[in-house]
């Protein structure tokens, strides 16, 4: 049995997020829909960010079918982790489910809080967001269509040179921390 595009996402809008406060403390668990309707409930979520051998970050393009920021370039894989699941854990899912690569490590480089309404959608994301860092060489694999529009793979310094220039209208909302995020954490290792 083929699923169409909108039951792929009418089932990961019923999916439980895990409820935080702005220490990342669990407060309780709530669906996708709701985390992100009317003002947006604080959520954990987690941003990958994968890196080559040559500090180029692979970026994505958000699909059209996105109910949140899509067609935005933003960094490799984001999701949420269920209540209770690792985030890690959850990051290596995501990243098989989106673009069908395995990593072995995967660092947290930090986190942070961001609140984005998406205006043109209706929607809000509210999100404690975990940055994520991968060692990956090549091509992705099977790349979901209903999650991925394109990919690409962009030397750091230029996507930071594009950001500090105000280039931030087609990233999503977190991309500019999450970039950061993956600056700091290359330039300590």
């Amino acid at each position: 049995m083929t699923v169409t595009t909108q039951e792929q996402q009418r089932i990961r809008e019923e999916r439980l997020v895990e409820l935080v406060d702005q220490q990342g403390r669990t407060l309780g668990r709530s669906s996708v829909h709701e985390a992100h309707s009317d003002g947006g409930l604080l959520h954990r979520a987690f941003s990958v960010m994968l890196v080559d051998g040559r500090d180029r970050v692979l970026l994505q393009q958000r699909s059209s079918a996105k109910l949140r920021f899509p067609t935005r370039w933003t960094n490799s894989c984001c999701g949420h982790p269920w209540p209770g699941e690792s985030v890690v854990a959850a990051a290596r899912v995501r990243l098989r489910e989106e673009l069908g690569v395995e990593v072995a490590d995967l660092s947290e480089a930090g986190a942070f809080v961001y609140r984005a309404p998406d205006t043109e959608q209706g929607y809000v994301e509210h999100e404690y967001d975990h940055v994520l860092i991968g060692r990956f060489e090549g091509e992705p694999g099977a790349v979901d269509p209903s999650e991925v529009r394109a990919l690409r793979w962009t030397p750091l310094a230029e996507v930071l040179a594009t950001l500090d220039g105000g280039g931030h209208a087609d990233f999503t909302p977190w991309f500019p921390q999450v970039a950061g995020a993956t600056r700091d954490f290359l330039a300590a290792r």
